[in-house]
């Protein structure tokens, strides 16, 4: 009986160590966690200029992190009780460990946020290893200092978790209640999780994020619930309203129809009496907030303002994509997205026709220019199945040109300058076959470094003093944004520089220029969540009759079928008879209009946003659009039920294309 009784009195004494170890090293891994969110809010509004204040934020950031704090240590709970059966020395230490884990990939996101103010989401898996490596190489996270200061701080942190735990000694009672509460919210919280869909602020409800939580949802959703399914589905007619009426003509083809889109450019230029070179220019990051008449930051781009004055002007477009890989795919081929953008297809890209490729059987050469890598983002596979002639990348370059410096020691490669430079060494004198000339910038990428800082800060200064007029206050919060200005600067001289060494060639009166942002860039702060997608879009030509500004929304996917359209009627090429274009035509309005219906791909598998006509459905919710690409959210069941349905058709469809990669049938070619 006497060891009986001895028994049951080191029970109690045994459970308060296992639930005391666990609730000590909790309650310290709570403080650091509110400690780093501290930090966070005030690295956020120390280094971005936001329209909401820190008290704006402040309590819902904390209610955010008590919501992912209960949930996290009831899940915790449930694997660390099963370990202490086993041994509660190794559950001490596995539970030190995801501790450490789970503060170093909080500090991690913090630090991502406050550079990006874009939370790290299920996109993270879309990119491929070398992908990922450049990229955050490019931040300068793996220079040796960084590594070491984050081994130190690794070592200090689980020290203090694991003796500091040893120096809160509450009742039992006590972590019993704790722990009855902690498993009570993880159900809890699994069967009523919060949700901010009704958020309207994106930088708001992107600030008020625990980091950790966002990441660990979407990863579970990615993972567990992917939607790479399809169900049978019918083919309809395109929307009444929409300028081009799509014929659909097979379900094993759900994106292919009638080539039918009228030409709405001839009007605007003198008649052509030989195939017109086309030269497009993708400047990385433009946006239309910083750049162009009425850019409400202030336009940035001198230049190009100036030469939308002999131009055509589409004051509302938009990209496909808030990220480059949807460039050349939206531009080229007006494609759907697949998983992760149709350039993850690679090698092995679904049969497709595209603006290259059906002018490279119209007797055009295709050349592609480009200071980084091509095999980023896929971007030399696409090219490739395109049967470009040429791609000159940063492995062409001579010793006379520099990449761009970098405190690093990592560079994207070769600057703005260089590269059109670059390319006009390499195009020949004259050409006796009409050209297809892309030039693709990169200096207005992260970490925003241009060639010779010391030139532009001045060059920086001047422009918002003189040419924006701007106070001394505002040009202090600009100057927050210093290296990224100075980089928009210096993408609009590189197109200067270039435009006027091109305009002495023989072949420029003869050449149409296309110049067009990728997306607009995400570290200044968006206005709304149509704003990342918001890009400026000019043709330049000196065979246009006139200049002009357009009201109506268009986008990437409008610009192949509207110059293919033109070049048929002007001199008569040879097209294909049915196509997969998902976009309409340049809408040429003069007042505010919009007649498409088009998906928007955020980053990659992010794929919440849809248009269609001046109704914007995101994340669930209903804005209206207005001149601007202003959005205010509505309510109206009717229209919400409808984008619904019709997002989900088209998602669909994507997903028959992602399991079948299914286009167009071989038969065509």
């Amino acid at each position: 009986m006497a060891q009986k009784a001895e028994i049951r009195s080191t029970l109690p004494d045994k459970i308060k160590t296992i639930l005391g170890n666990f609730w000590g090293m909790a309650l310290i891994f709570s403080g650091i966690v509110i400690l780093f969110r501290f930090l966070e809010l005030y690295l956020i509004f120390d280094q971005h200029v936001l329209n909401f204040s820190l008290r704006d934020v402040l309590f819902k950031s904390f209610v955010k992190d008590l919501n992912w704090l209960l949930y996290f240590f009831g899940l915790l709970m449930i694997v660390y009780l099963i370990l202490s059966l086993l041994s509660i020395k190794i559950s001490k230490i596995t539970l030190n460990l995801i501790f450490l884990i789970a503060i170093t990939l909080q500090v991690s996101l913090i630090l991502y946020f406050v550079k990006t103010l874009q939370p790290l989401g299920s996109d993270v898996f879309a990119y491929s290893y070398d992908d990922l490596v450049i990229t955050v190489s490019s931040s300068g996270v793996l220079s040796p200092l960084m590594i070491f200061l984050s081994f130190v701080s690794f070592l200090v942190i689980g020290f203090v978790l694991w003796y500091g735990s040893n120096r809160i000694n509450l009742s039992l009672k006590s972590y019993l209640w704790m722990t009855g509460i902690g498993l009570v919210s993880l159900f809890f919280f699994l069967i009523f999780p919060l949700s901010d869909s009704e958020s309207v602020n994106e930088n708001r409800f992107n600030v008020e994020q625990n980091k950790t939580n966002f990441l660990v949802q979407q990863s579970f959703n990615y993972f567990m619930f992917s939607d790479d399914y399809y169900f049978d589905f019918y083919l309809r007619p395109s929307g009444k309203n929409l300028t081009v009426q799509k014929n659909f003509t097979d379900n094993n083809y759900p994106f292919m129809h009638t080539a039918n889109y009228p030409d709405v450019l001839s009007p605007f230029f003198d008649t052509l009496n030989s195939k017109p070179d086309i030269v497009f220019i993708f400047v990385e990051s433009l946006g239309r907030a910083y750049s162009g008449e009425d850019a409400y930051l202030g336009s940035f781009t001198p230049y190009l303002d100036s030469l939308s004055n002999f131009s055509l002007v589409w004051d509302n477009a938009i990209s496909s994509t808030g990220r480059t890989f949807g460039v050349l795919p939206g531009v080229f081929g007006g494609l759907p997205f697949g998983q992760n953008g149709f350039l993850e297809f690679a090698p092995e890209f679904p049969k497709h026709d595209s603006f290259l490729s059906i002018l490279k059987e119209n007797n055009y050469s295709v050349e592609f220019y480009i200071g980084s890598d091509k095999n980023f983002d896929n971007e030399g596979d696409f090219l490739i199945y395109q049967n470009v002639d040429r791609i000159i990348d940063q492995g062409e370059y001579g010793s006379q040109y520099q990449k761009t410096p970098s405190s690093t020691g990592f560079s994207w490669g070769y600057p703005d300058k260089d590269m059109f430079s670059n390319g006009l060494d390499k195009l020949p004198a004259s050409d006796t076959l009409p050209q297809v000339r892309i030039f693709q910038t990169q200096t207005s990428h992260d970490p925003y470094r241009v060639p010779t800082p010391e030139v532009f800060g001045p060059k920086l200064r001047n422009h918002l003093e003189n040419y924006l007029e701007f106070s001394e206050n505002k040009i202090q919060d600009y100057l927050s944004y210093q290296d990224i200005y100075m980089t928009i600067l210096y993408a609009d001289e590189a197109i200067k520089e270039f435009m006027e060494e091109y305009s002495k060639r023989p072949e420029f009166e003869n050449t149409i220029f296309v110049i067009t942002g990728d997306h607009r860039l995400p570290e200044v702060p968006m206005s709304s969540r149509l704003d990342r997608f918001h890009v400026p879009l000019i043709i330049y030509s000196p065979k246009l009759k006139r200049n002009i500004h357009f009201k109506g929304l268009t986008s990437h996917f409008e610009i192949s079928p509207s110059l293919l359209s033109f070049l048929d009627k002007q001199v008569g090429l040879n097209q294909p008879d049915e196509v997969v274009w998902l976009g309409q035509v340049f809408d040429t309005a003069q007042v505010f209009q919009s007649k498409v219906a088009m998906p928007l791909m955020r980053n990659k598998n992010q794929l919440v946003d849809y248009i269609n006509e001046e109704y914007f459905l995101s994340d669930g919710q209903l804005f209206l659009i207005s001149d601007g690409l202003n959005i205010d959210p509505i309510n109206d069941n009717q229209n919400l039920t409808r984008l619904i349905g019709e997002f989900e058709e088209f998602k669909n469809r994507n997903n028959y294309l992602i399991q079948t990669s299914k286009l167009l049938p071989d038969e065509l070619e």
